[in-house]
């Protein structure tokens, strides 16, 4: 049986050659719920990307599309979404976070989501 996670992808763009907007439509594909934001408004397939911090529940997955620098200001939100696990894209490592979420009993994966979604790993 699948599992749907709903996933948060922080750093989402419109732009059609950004692992970001590949890995919506790839979780959309796969029927995982997705909900985006990023800098710009915009939509991928049929996920809005709002430029605010939404109020979520039920997040299983984070997944980061930014880099360290700008993850700081999404550390508080991201921990009180209190999802099951962080996924720090190639580029997006970060062992502030990387520790902040392991201290919040948050895990903690240094993957890229594309394959973890190819290897059905996700």
């Amino acid at each position: 049986m699948t599992t749907f996670k709903k996933t948060l992808v922080l750093g989402a763009s419109e732009d059609t050659s950004r692992y970001s907007n590949i890995a919506i439509q790839r979780l959309r594909k796969n029927g995982h719920p997705v909900v985006a934001i990023g800098k710009k408004a915009g939509q991928v397939t049929d996920v809005p990307i709002s430029t605010e911090k939404l109020e979520l529940s039920d997040v299983d997955t984070v997944t980061l599309y930014l880099n360290p620098a700008h993850q700081k200001q999404y550390y508080d939100y991201i921990i009180s979404l209190q999802p099951k696990r962080i996924i720090f894209n190639p580029g997006a490592e970060n062992d502030e976070l990387y520790d902040l979420a392991t201290n919040n009993g948050i895990n903690p994966v240094e993957a890229c989501t594309l394959v973890m979604l190819s290897t059905r790993q996700f």
